[in-house]
């Protein structure tokens, strides 16, 4: 048989003509298809509608010999997926606890009389006590009054009044002032030391150990301010113990005897007398008195755990300084223990103390306890 060419035209017709027997939509059944949370609808399609309203997206479903479109919202979140959650955003500063700021400064005291000559220094307490940074600058209205030095111990320098100023280094706006009254010091004259015990209205002395307990009290009157030879040997070991990368600094030297009263007075309105006669000395009593003793760092007992209470143990000696109140010597010293306190000595006689491993009392054959 022949084989008959039909034009490429022809063929093209015929192809046509064939699609359009098929038929546009297939059977329905009972299975309903489900995409996602959309129903295929068995309404005539989506392209041969009004346009909708909203914004669509079309997917395709294939079939053998159809092609079905299905609209759905344009954002839809499947089960596995959540929508994006905005959280706060903390910033760098709001994180870092060094940029806690200092809200107040409490002082143990915000007014004082000193003597020319006297000093004292005021306890700062800063707050919130956690802050990082407490670090202090102090300042004077008039130095020629009285000054104050970087730690804010105040002396005495001619009569008159200033005001004596502590403000927070990072926080300079927070501040504290004491009022500061200076009167002439009395005339008087001085008492040499005697060699053995000797002890009347005015001063005891015990091997030439000027002597201030519960036992041997001071004069009301006795008012020496620091001990410079005291001041000297504490500036040396300061920079001994800083060169070892250790900060020990005085935060509080010489006290009066009113001032003692007062701070006594305090301590038993708050404790009681038989508790605060633990830790405190009644006026007249106090080492503070003779200019020859300090109170370090954090008068605290937990100034006993840091690095530089093991060096200062260690070390004290070598620059005429024991420590005064030892662990377990309540019994003998009258005093708790009180790792903060220091009393120079000299160095030779601290050393003979500290290498005798007995407490000031136990060493010199003395008692410490009040007569009533």
């Amino acid at each position: 048989m022949k084989k008959l060419k039909i034009p490429a035209a022809v063929l093209a017709v015929l192809a046509l003509s064939a699609c359009a027997s098929v038929e546009e939509y297939p059977e329905e059944t009972d299975a309903i298809p489900v995409l996602g949370d959309n129903i295929i609808s068995s309404e005539p399609l989506a392209h041969e509608t009004a346009a909708p309203d909203t914004e669509a997206v079309s997917e395709t479903s294939e079939t053998s010999d159809t092609v079905t479109e299905i609209s759905k919202p344009a954002e839809t979140w499947t089960d596995s997926e959540e929508p994006p959650i905005e959280l706060p955003v903390q910033t760098e500063e709001e994180n870092d606890p060094d940029s806690i700021e200092i809200t107040a400064i409490e002082l143990t005291y915000y007014e004082i009389t000193l003597e020319e000559g006297d000093s004292s220094m005021p306890i700062v307490t800063m707050y919130p006590e956690d802050a990082p940074d407490k670090s202090e600058i102090w300042s004077s209205s008039d130095e020629s009054v009285a000054e104050v030095d970087d730690i804010g111990n105040i002396t005495a320098i001619s009569e008159g009044e200033c005001i004596i100023k502590v403000q927070s280094a990072v926080s300079p706006d927070v501040y504290a002032e004491v009022s500061v009254t200076v009167t002439a010091a009395p005339e008087t004259e001085e008492t040499e030391a005697p060699e053995s015990i000797e002890s009347d209205t005015q001063l005891t002395y015990i091997d030439g150990i000027l002597i201030a307990n519960k036992t041997y009290a001071l004069p009301a009157d006795y008012a020496p301010g620091v001990d410079p030879d005291a001041q000297a040997a504490f500036d040396k070991m300061q920079s001994a113990a800083a060169a070892e990368g250790l900060n020990i600094y005085i935060s509080s030297g010489y006290r009066s005897y009113d001032y003692q009263a007062g701070l006594y007075e305090r301590y038993v309105e708050r404790s009681g007398k038989a508790e605060a006669d633990r830790y405190s000395a009644r006026p007249g009593h106090s080492e503070h008195q003779t200019g020859l003793a300090f109170d370090l760092n954090t008068i605290d007992i937990t100034f006993a755990d840091t690095a530089e209470y093991d060096w200062l143990k260690v070390h004290c000696a070598e620059y005429g300084f024991i420590i005064r109140y030892p662990e377990n010597g309540e019994s003998v010293t009258g005093y708790m223990y009180e790792p903060w306190h220091i009393r120079y000595l000299g160095t030779d006689t601290a050393k003979k103390v500290y290498d005798s491993g007995l407490t000031l009392e136990e060493y010199l054959g003395i008692d410490s306890k009040y007569s009533e």
